[in-house]
This record gives C-alpha cells, structure tokens and sequence, in this order.
C-alpha cells in the first residue's frame, strides 16, 4: 500500500543515515537489518535443527549496475551485521565487509550463519525469476539449510532511505502499519488539498503537520528535539566539508574543492563575480562529504543532501533565522517531499535525477519563502519552479558514484532554490502551472525517461 502524503512526516523525509546514497546505501542497509530481524525473530528459532545455515543475497536492476559504486555491498554486509545507518558509526559500518571476507559467519539469535561477501552476493540483472522488476532497485535476501531454501524476503529500496517488501502476492507494503488507519485533524493528499486547509483554518503550514504527527504519537517537543539534531548534522556536515581537503574515493581521482573555495570567499573577487557563493561552497562540502561515505541526512535523498543545508545555512547567515524558524522550514520542506514521494519519485533509479536535485530544489525554494514569511501560495509557486525547471534531469553518475554531475548539480539546485524563493517573494503567488500538475508531469516524465539515463551509468554523462 503506497503511503498517503499526511502520514509521511519530517523525520521521514530527512533521515540521518549515511552516504554515498538513500537508495543504493541506507536503504539496502535498512533492508538487510529488516532481514536479519526476521530471521533472529522468526525464522531461526522455528528450525533449531538447522546446522548447515548460509545467506545469500540478490541485487537486482539499478543496484547491480550502479551498486559498488555506491557502497551497496558493505551496506548489505553492515545490515546483516547489525549496524544502523543512523547510529552506527561510519568507520564501523565500512569495516564489515572486510572483516566478514575473511571470517566469513554471521551470528543470529542462537545460531551461526555462513555469508561470505565474495561468494553470496550476487549481482544480477534487469529481470528476477524470469519477471519483470517490481522496482529498478530490487533486493532478494535467502537463507538456506545446505541446499534447501528455509525462507526469501524481497525488498525494494525506493528512494531516501525508504524500503518496501513483496508480499507472497507481489503486493508492496510500507512499515507505516497502524498509522494507516489513524484519524488525522488535517488529512491531505495532494498540494491543493493541503493549500485549501492552510486557508480554510487560518493556520501556518507547519503548525498543521506538527497537529497530523502528534495524532500520529509523535509529540510537537519530541519533532523539534529531533529536527535540531537533523540540523545539526548539517551543520557538522558543511563545516567537515569545509575543512576537509584530498581525493574522493572511487578511482575518478575527484579532488575536495570545498575546502579551498570556502577559505576564498572572503577575499577572492573574480571567485564570486558579483555573486554570494556561499550557497554553492555549502552544497559541495555536504556533497563531497557524501561522496566519502560520511554522515549526512537524505534531503530527501543522499544524492541530493547537500542543497537543503546550504540554502538553510546562508539564510540563517543573510537573516539571523531563529532555531525555531529553521526547524519550520524544514516541516514545511518536508510537506513538498511527501507530495513528491506520493504522486511522482524521489528515485534516481525511478524518474532520473528529477526526482532528487529537482525534489529538493522544490522542497528547499518552499521552506526558504515559508521561512522568509510568504504565505501559503508563494510556498507552493515555488514549489513548482523548483520542479519545473528540473523536469527531464537525467541520473547519469560516471562510475555510478555519487560525484559526477552530482556534487555540482546539488550547487546549482541550491542557487536556483534561492532563486525560485526570491521570484515567489516578489509576486503575489498566482501561477498558471499548480504543484500538483507538476508532479504529474514529472512522474510521465520519468516514465517517458530511458532506463539508460535513470542510475544505470551506461548513458549519458556516464559514458565520460
């Protein structure tokens, strides 16, 4: 069941977790923990007499493709580990993989379970079981008694850290369980409908989704305490950023600019040309540090985190904005999130790059107008330029990493982020083109998109 807009919260948006990607890192990581709790739960104890136990992995579609590149392997391995991708430790979770190629066991509840990286997982291709995908990132956990099979799971990884499993009727299902069926005081599930109750009850958009999420048992100081701790992590991610200077990992041999341009901007003239490059400076140290499988938060994913601190950031330096503002930005950023992760994607692998630089531009212009005091309408126009003017943005990562075009493509996001706010601000917020049009045309788009130019790495600026 595809989650409706008003149950996916801020902290579902803005995840802390680690890089290089939501999709292709964080979300197999979260699938093979859900593994692994299946199996210590479940599984294992319903076979004590199983002594010949191994595991096996199966990546499928855009993970196989693009999957080393991004680290899907040690994530998987870290899962399977234990390891969480929000308070494990980086270092920690990157030495697992190693470690079990060499003492190659697993220990779940009572028992101990063979899997070794190198042989048990296995990176396949476009179709599973003779059939079509049920999503381009596609994961298939099995273990095995020797040579019979005691249980499979299969579980999609869609985009920011989100997982979904396969039922035994090839029915996807979200973890939201109960919260499905709780009543909220303001149920939406499209732009208008939201922008119709912001009106119609006089309330501030952020005060509605902090009403919707304490219905669904997550008090108002409890968001807060945990959105100061996602900013928090962005702000720890621009000044590492900033400070950090060396190649990237990968083999591309990209250099940390950062850090260099970071202590030129002060000084340096010709480096601005009349303009404040800070936005930009911000959105790469975030995104370098993404590269490097550091901790950043999915801004709504890993490949596009570094716009949203950046814009964040250089408006509380232009503005002096309070704590409090800058957490509402963000509820308000998560609201066109949820919109997008409903009606279109947030999935490189899905609907190409539009679904992440262009989601967050969206998401970091309206958060920017509502923290800069625009009303409800100048939130959602700009909105709709940020999508806009990222509709058909291919997903071509050379090498399938996270660096090129994606590091530069989050500094221009965040300038047209701005961009888009400032233009919103200076107009009454009438547009021709609704949010929700927009969406729709993204998800056509997407669709429309070849599959070489959505995270394969075999087309586009991939091919170098």
């Amino acid at each position: 069941m595809k989650l409706q807009a008003d149950r996916i919260g801020p902290l579902d948006m803005f995840k802390i977790g680690v890089g290089p990607s939501s999709s292709h890192t964080v979300g197999p990581m979260m699938a093979a923990l859900k593994f692994r709790a299946l199996l210590t739960e479940k599984i294992l104890p319903a076979n004590p007499s199983a002594t010949q136990l191994r595991v096996e992995v199966e990546l499928y579609g855009s993970l196989s493709a693009t999957g080393e590149g991004h680290g899907t392997g040690g994530a998987v391995c870290a899962g399977l580990k234990g390891l969480h991708p929000r308070f494990s430790e980086t270092d920690d979770i990157w030495a697992v993989m190693p470690h079990l190629c060499n003492f190659p066991t697993l220990e779940l509840s009572s028992s101990v379970v063979t899997f070794n990286p190198t042989q048990h997982i296995h990176w396949l291709g476009w179709t599973m079981s003779g059939r079509p995908l049920p999503h381009p990132n596609t994961i298939r956990f099995r273990l095995f008694d020797g040579e019979k099979m005691l249980v499979e799971q299969t579980i999609l990884s869609v985009g920011g850290g989100f997982i979904e499993e396969i039922d035994a009727d090839d029915n996807r299902i979200n973890d939201n369980g109960v919260a499905d069926q709780l009543q909220l005081p303001y149920p939406f599930n499209t732009a208008d409908e939201f922008l119709a109750i912001c009106v119609s009850s006089g309330k501030n958009p952020w005060d509605l989704i902090i009403a919707n999420q304490e219905a669904l048992g997550l008090s108002e100081a409890d968001l807060r305490k945990q959105l100061d701790a996602v900013l928090d992590t962005m702000e720890d991610c621009i000044e590492r950023g900033t400070r950090t200077e060396g190649i990237l990992p990968g083999g591309l041999n990209v250099r940390r600019r950062a850090c260099e341009l970071y202590k030129r901007l002060p000084t340096d003239m010709n480096l601005r040309a009349g303009n404040d490059l800070r936005p930009s400076v911000y959105a790469i140290a975030v995104n370098e540090e993404n590269a490097a499988g550091g901790r950043v938060v999915t801004a709504p994913t890993n490949g596009s985190s570094g716009l949203i601190p950046a814009v964040w950031r250089t408006l509380r330096e232009q503005h002096n904005l309070s704590r409090e503002t800058l957490q509402n930005g963000l509820i308000v950023a998560s609201v066109v999130g949820a919109l997008v992760k409903t009606h279109a994607s947030i999935s490189g692998a899905e609907v190409g790059c539009q679904g992440e630089v262009g989601t967050s531009c969206a998401m970091a212009a309206a958060g920017a107008v509502s923290m800069l005091g625009g009303n409800i309408n100048q939130v959602e126009q700009a909105a709709e330029i940020g999508i806009e003017h990222h509709l058909g943005m291919t997903c071509d990562p050379i090498k399938g990493l996270v660096q090129i075009p994606c590091i530069e493509r989050n500094a221009m996001g965040a300038v047209k982020a701005l961009n888009a706010a400032a233009l919103s601000l200076a107009s009454d917020g009438s547009h021709l083109i609704s949010l929700d049009r927009v969406l729709q045309v993204m998800k056509e788009t997407g669709l429309d998109m070849n599959q070489k130019y959505k995270e394969t790495a075999t087309g586009g600026l991939a091919l170098g």
